[in-house]
């Protein structure tokens, strides 16, 4: 998991999860490598559904040592397209126990666009499920602003390529921000490693940011001692 914090308290706001592959004999194999051949077989579908699986399984822990610590999964193209996907996964969240709305699932802006109405239902059925949508990778996938409106949307995730570069133009990244505030939705920005990155986003009214300035991926017993710990 890699945590998320609020910039202004500098406190865990939730956490994102991550894949890796603990190879007996490669060692640690990064998603890059694996995650392709996983949508090309279609094992990309147990496997995420054994994520949100898990996921569940440590916000319960978290919540029993008295953190609400709300947790992303994410959603594969293939996945996306599943008949009543909605179902699968709200099946999966009540068989845990576990609150919906401590579960939010991010779906990368390219995805939705390669059919539009279909991820409205989709987005919709999960909405009333009680779940939050975040769009991953804002800005990347060129989506039309008539969409983005109709989106049923918790949050944007500004891409950390828009992160990286705002120190020497902020431009897009405050574009992103007002946009994403007239619309009502939070802004999350990834990929923060510095200081000054954290400042300005914070100056740009950014609510939340995720980046090895803050946190590296971690255990989930990690999580549980940082929340413990409080302010950053």
């Amino acid at each position: 998991y890699q945590p998320k914090y609020r910039l202004r308290q500098r406190r865990v706001s939730g956490a994102e999860a991550l894949l890796r592959w603990k190879h007996p004999e490669r060692g640690m194999v990064a998603p890059e490598e694996f995650i392709p051949v996983l949508e090309e077989t279609g094992l990309i579908v147990p496997v995420s559904e054994w994520v949100i699986k898990r996921a569940c399984h440590d916000v319960r822990a978290w919540r029993s040592a008295g953190f609400n610590v709300p947790v992303s999964v994410n959603l594969s193209a293939r996945q996306f397209r599943l008949p009543a996907l909605h179902e699968r996964i709200k099946a999966l969240v009540a068989s845990s126990g576990v609150d919906p709305k401590l579960i939010e699932l991010e779906i990368t802006e390219s995805q939705l666009m390669q059919d539009p109405h279909h991820a409205i239902l989709v987005m919709r059925a999960l909405c009333d499920a009680g779940m939050r949508i975040a769009i991953d990778d804002f800005g990347t996938g060129y989506s039309s602003l008539a969409y983005l409106t109709r989106f049923p949307i918790d949050a944007l995730k500004i891409d950390r390529s828009f992160v990286q570069d705002m120190v020497r133009d902020k431009t897009i990244v405050r574009t992103i921000v007002e946009m994403a505030h007239t619309l009502g939705y939070t802004v999350i920005a990834e990929g923060v490693e510095t200081e000054e990155q954290a400042t300005l986003l914070h100056r740009l009214r950014c609510e939340q940011a995720q980046g090895y300035l803050f946190a590296q991926p971690m255990a989930a017993d990690n999580i549980e001692r940082l929340c413990a710990d409080g302010p950053r």
